[in-house]
């Protein structure tokens, strides 16, 4: 059986989120699962983290209708809100919240006849330019709603910060400040705070913070890794050793003829590649971890495999195993070898990689969905 696999540690999500929650302790936590909780398995996520947070934040009713069918009964909030009048009917059939940013969902509100009232989050858009409604419209949007008579009372109110990963920009400050100015004479719950607000702008915290990346181990931070945060990595994703071969000085390794040895080593070809998530534009140099030390993966990556450079000394074997990042070695670390993301790696994992659920007792494997 090939030996590529993501392991999550189920230890490591509940740390941080108790780290989470030690930096905002008087907000409630709206644990952002979306996009199948960045890669980790949205349903295992939830159940690991259900009765220890209220509420989940996820992008679109597929998600949250799964979510119910597992047995999450937490709440649930539509973070992109509806994209059609006709999800109303599964919005009040499931009790799920609904972000609104737009007339055509107010007017699809108005036009609704729920069970009970909706509870809706009024958007504003403070500057992202994406979604929400713009600093003239808000309050009449906010009064448009509260006359509709299908919402519950009162409104949650959110926005989203642009560019909250860089602390030394004024941008994240001058978008808080129009909040707070719009929102002053509202009563509601509010919520500003992404992953890296939390981390950088605490007086943005609110009555409900949104972390996605935190959850998951990674920094949301420019130039920072999760570990200088107090984090611990979710997922391991590791392989093994496939082949070794002796190659001399002066031969290269891969398509295209893109990396030559400068002397004599060994090359070993590890089972992994682009087919299963690693990023195809992944540089020479991009280090991998085997045997208690790091190499340098060499030559571009290919669909099920990638080469690294062993060394001309080495005494690794076929079938040790390889870590592509996790504790030994930080994502951020290979994201920015790909001139990447650490969001996109996690989101990126393909369906054929078995997944680890590990706990203090003993780990149970799945495929992916």
């Amino acid at each position: 059986m090939r030996a590529t696999k993501a392991v999550i540690n189920e230890e490591a999500l509940l740390h941080n989120l108790q780290r989470i929650q030690n930096l905002a302790p008087k907000s409630e936590v709206i644990a952002v699962i979306k996009a199948n909780a960045y890669g980790h398995g949205i349903e295992q996520v939830a159940n690991i983290l259900k009765g220890k947070v209220n509420l989940f934040g996820v992008a679109c009713t597929e998600e949250a209708i799964l979510l119910r069918e597992s047995g999450i009964s937490e709440r649930i909030v539509l973070l992109e809100g509806l994209f059609e009048a006709e999800e109303l009917a599964l919005v009040d059939h499931y009790n799920l919240e609904l972000v609104i940013h737009s007339q055509y969902q107010i007017d699809a509100i108005k036009n609704f006849h729920p069970q009970a009232p909706i509870t809706v989050w009024l958007k504003l858009d403070s500057g992202m330019h994406r979604l929400g409604f713009s600093p003239e419209d808000f309050i009449d949007e906010h009064q448009r709603l509260v006359k509709s008579g299908k919402v519950k009372l009162p409104i949650g109110l959110m926005t989203h910060f642009s560019d909250a990963d860089d602390p030394t920009l004024a941008t994240t400050q001058k978008q808080h400040g129009l909040f707070k100015k719009l929102t002053a004479n509202f009563l509601g719950p509010r919520t500003e705070a992404n992953s890296a607000a939390i981390m950088a702008w605490p007086e943005t915290h609110q009555s409900h913070i949104r972390p996605g990346l935190l959850l998951y181990g990674c920094s949301p931070l420019l130039d920072k890794e999760g570990a200088q945060h107090g984090l611990k990595p979710v997922m391991t994703l590791e392989s093994q050793l496939i082949a070794i071969n002796k190659v001399n000085k002066n031969e290269t390794v891969g398509y295209g003829s893109t990396w030559k040895t400068d002397k004599d080593t060994h090359i070993g070809v590890i089972a992994i590649g682009y087919g299963d998530g690693y990023p195809r534009h992944a540089k020479s140099g991009t280090p991998v971890w085997i045997n208690n030390r790091l190499v340098s993966m060499v030559g571009r990556v290919s669909m099920d495999m990638i080469t690294v450079d062993l060394g001309m000394d080495c005494t690794d074997q076929i079938g040790d195993r390889v870590i592509l990042w996790g504790p030994e070695l930080p994502l951020e670390r290979i994201a920015a070898c790909a001139n990447t993301v650490s969001y996109e790696l996690l989101c990126g994992i393909s369906r054929r990689v078995k997944f680890t659920y590990c706990t203090k007792h003993e780990p149970s494997v799945i495929n992916m969905k």
